[in-house]
């Protein structure tokens, strides 16, 4: 059996890549060792720039139709709900100037729906490992399950998009950079709520306190824990574990009789960031957490993942159709060359972000509390920072800027922070 491209993942930077490469004509094969989709607290935020993609894609009305929910604002917090640092996307360049909060499952599914003619998913089909030729060149994979057998399938090309462990990339010796943080989160989906438009991220004591609205009058709850503060709790354990946050966080006390009703639907998951030395070999790319990861906070992940699939084939094709294999891997080259230089931006601009609100102790909390304030006294730092996080305006900070956030240089015009639009987080 042969394709044009065989995609590895099912997730939402695989069925992207599907989905811009079948666009153009090309045989595209999709495989994923799950027989259905898992359901995942990720890929949640996607930023004005990916909302752009989605457009393009001819998805986002399908998106939207599902109750994704619009977001205008992005703020940083203290436990009580005041704002530290507010950034307003409607004052970004573009049409886009939203944040879309929906929920991964619905993201998949539109990304599915409607795929070109020439795009195929398999379910239940595991890779065990990419065909070579004689000069090293990945040129297919080996499949077992579905019910057909072991299979070798050929292709010009094949997209690792398998997640973060990718057996993929070890096999083709991609080394990557992966490291855990000292802490966890633990994720509720929280019904019959309303909460502000806005991702809130409170900056509390324990760390990160996220929280942002769903679909169908529900929210998502993130809270920091440390690696063990969830092993081996009893259901009332975990109710005085909620008493004692809300506590900690009144901002969040609205949220306290359907945070508790919600307890059973915890998710807890550790944290990595992680950056793949190079994003292709001859025959292969990464795509999403195959290459890369960030924290949470910093919401980039699915964002990367839909822009590693929109590059990836405005680099492969112009007109239809594949180049021969060398023609596909001078592509697979100005692909790195592309995305890489822009991955690594992201992991800077994200690990930054995730340090500010998630050290709990010592220089790095009071750093990070004097970067915010210099930010968000500073309008040029603001819209910086916005153009960074969604995607619109990407433009790394020079050393200048570092200093003014560090308070090494002062700005004459510098203000007070804004005041965001009050905190609404009702019961329904």
């Amino acid at each position: 059996m042969s394709a044009d491209v065989v995609v590895v993942g099912a997730g939402a930077g695989g069925l992207a890549t599907a989905r811009a490469l079948g666009a153009r004509g090309l045989r595209v094969l999709v495989l994923d060792r799950q027989r259905t989709p898992a359901s995942i607290a990720k890929g949640e935020i996607l930023q004005p720039e990916t909302v752009r993609i989605l457009d393009g894609w001819n998805v986002l009305d399908a998106l939207r139709a599902t109750g994704a929910r619009p977001v205008d604002r992005l703020a940083i917090r203290d436990p009580q709900g005041r704002p530290l640092l507010a950034l307003d996307y409607g004052t970004l360049p573009g049409r886009h100037r939203q944040i879309l909060c929906a929920d991964y499952g619905d993201l998949r599914a539109v990304l599915a729906d409607g795929l070109p003619a020439t795009v195929e998913i398999r379910w239940g089909q595991r890779v065990t490992g990419p065909l070579r030729a004689a000069d090293g060149r990945v040129t297919g994979v080996r499949v077992t399950g579905g019910g057909e057998g072991d299979q070798e399938i050929r292709a010009a090309l094949v997209v690792a998009a398998d997640g973060m462990s990718s057996p993929l990339r070890r096999a083709v010796d991609i080394a990557v950079d992966r490291r855990e943080y000292p802490h966890g989160l633990v994720a509720f989906d929280v019904a019959g709520v309303e909460v502000a438009d806005e991702v809130s991220a409170y900056r509390t004591d324990r760390g990160l306190c996220l929280v942002y609205p769903l679909p169908g009058g529900r929210c998502r709850l993130y809270v920091q824990v440390t690696p063990d503060e969830f092993r081996g709790r009893s259901t009332a354990d975990l109710t005085g574990w909620c008493d004692r946050l809300l506590a900690e966080v009144p901002a969040v006390r609205p949220l306290g009789t359907a945070l508790r009703a919600s307890l059973h639907r915890r998710q807890l998951l550790a944290v990595y960031r992680l950056r793949a030395a190079r994003l292709t070999v001859p025959g292969l790319a990464l795509v999403g957490e195959a290459a890369h990861a960030v924290h949470p906070m910093a919401a980039q992940g699915v964002n990367s993942s839909l822009a590693d699939a929109e590059t990836l084939a405005a680099t492969l094709t112009t007109t239809g159709g594949l180049p021969d294999d060398a023609g596909v891997d001078r592509a697979l080259r100005d692909f790195d060359a592309a995305r890489r230089p822009h991955l690594d931006h992201v992991a800077t601009v994200s690990h930054n972000a995730a340090r500010m609100i998630t050290s709990v102790s010592g220089l790095p909390r009071l750093l990070g509390a004097r970067m915010m304030r210099r930010t968000a006294a500073n309008s040029r730092l603001l819209g910086l920072t916005a153009g960074n996080l969604s995607g619109t305006n990407v433009r790394p900070l020079s050393l200048v800027d570092r200093m003014y956030q560090l308070g090494l240089l002062v700005d004459r015009h510098a203000r007070p922070p804004a005041t965001a639009a009050p905190q609404r987080s009702e019961r329904r």
